[in-house]
């Protein structure tokens, strides 16, 4: 008989301080950097965001989104015996924030470990506990993506610093007997590492290097609207589905403008997305995750589609 791992249970966790464009463009203000909301909004469909307090991490906000997500699936944290954390933004260098969260949930004793993916981390992660319940590796599996983006933006840049935000999204997937995770497709390219990058890191007890987050915001776009569509198809292809079988796309994608280019090429009602004009983020690896909490009482076939390195999944 075939395994196959099946999406039981969703959750997400936004922290409560909310900003919205006009918030953080006072803020902004104040220091002597000027934008917009009509500038934020034209070029992304982004109108707010959330920020961590201080004292605030990765894994207390994982942990939030796991206890709603456990709480859907109608399971207890001692049911999981798979752990892993999509994030860019770990509380330490080590342990993991899977080991981390595995601790503050009471679920001792089973894998855990982190996937630094950055954009595409959620649907990495989700494509490996797909391999490892399917292989017999693990039967219940939590993925969490958690991001503090909040902590690595450069205030001075108005061109990233409106794109980003903070929160975690979680998914419970648990061994089936019938298919729920279709297919995936992932891909990465290390020659535009330059593109998106927070060239730092630790040395010597200091940190080195510039530890803020870069974009070329152009050549992103570029990559973006070409990558989408081709892995979107592909893995379709591998799910012997069409596009006309997609109820929900979830582009995890800052810019409103790549998505309805995608959504466009794909032949789907503009918007057909779990990030519509308006929605509140956009952070690193956990967006994927969230959105699909936000459209999960909807939702039957969706793509997952996230952009930097390239990442698909087509679910039930």
């Amino acid at each position: 008989m075939s395994l196959y791992s099946r999406i039981i249970g969703t959750g997400s966790y936004l922290p409560p301080r909310k900003l919205s464009n006009a918030d953080l463009v006072a803020e902004l203000a104040a220091t002597g950097l000027e934008t917009s909301d009509d500038w934020i909004v034209e070029r992304t469909g982004i109108r707010a965001r959330h920020f961590v307090a201080d004292g605030v991490f990765s894994s207390d906000l994982a942990f939030e989104a796991a206890k709603n997500a456990l709480q859907a699936a109608n399971r207890k944290a001692q049911d999981v015996d798979l752990i892993i954390v999509a994030t860019s933004t770990p509380d330490m260098v080590f342990p993991s924030t899977a080991c981390i969260l595995q601790n503050k949930l009471g679920a001792n004793g089973g894998i855990a470990f982190d996937m630094q993916a950055v954009c595409t981390g959620f649907v990495y992660a989700l494509s490996v506990a797909d391999s490892m319940i399917k292989t017999g590796a693990a039967k219940c599996a939590l993925v969490v993506g958690s991001e503090v983006f909040s902590r690595i933006l450069d205030f001075k840049d108005r061109t990233t610093c409106v794109l980003f935000g903070d929160g975690a999204g979680a998914v419970v997937l648990e061994a089936s007997d019938t298919p729920g995770i279709l297919a995936s497709d992932l891909h990465a390219d290390g020659k535009h590492v330059g593109i998106l990058c927070v060239p730092g890191h630790v040395s010597g007890g200091a940190v080195t290097g510039d530890p803020v987050l870069k974009m070329d915001g152009q050549a992103v776009f570029k990559l973006a609207v070409g990558v989408l569509e081709d892995a979107a198809r592909a893995a379709l292809i591998k799910a012997g589905k069409t596009e006309k079988d997609i109820d929900w796309m979830i582009p995890h994608q800052a810019n409103i403008r790549i998505m309805q280019s995608t959504a466009k090429k794909l032949k789907l009602p503009t918007f057909t997305g779990g990030a519509p004009a308006g929605s509140d983020w956009y952070a690193g690896g956990r967006l994927a995750g969230t959105a699909r909490n936000d459209t999960a009482s909807r939702m039957q076939r969706t793509c997952d589609a996230t952009t930097d390195s390239t990442s698909i999944s087509v679910t039930h």
